[in-house]
């Protein structure tokens, strides 16, 4: 059981700097002026899900959940 803990908490300091790099590299989410002169709607607003943010918004959502189910993982009483 001590192994499985170990291979854990590896994993979970993995994904919280994977997770912390990944949310470091993403944009602000606040348009600023660009949505006054119809920005928004352009084709990069349009295909932002195929775009390297778009990835990253779906990169950062798996390691959130991975990060949330290792916390979950790592702080059952099967380990103490």
């Amino acid at each position: 059981m001590e192994i499985l803990k170990t291979v854990l908490m590896i994993v979970f300091a993995i994904d919280c700097i994977a997770l912390t790099a990944v949310v470091l590299l993403q944009e602000g989410k606040s348009a600023g002026l660009g949505t006054i002169g119809g920005m928004a709607d352009s084709y990069w607003g349009q295909n932002k899900g195929r775009s390297m943010e778009g990835t990253l918004v779906k990169i950062t959502r798996v390691l959130a959940v991975l990060f949330i189910v290792l916390a979950m993982a790592l702080n059952l009483k099967v380990f103490a």
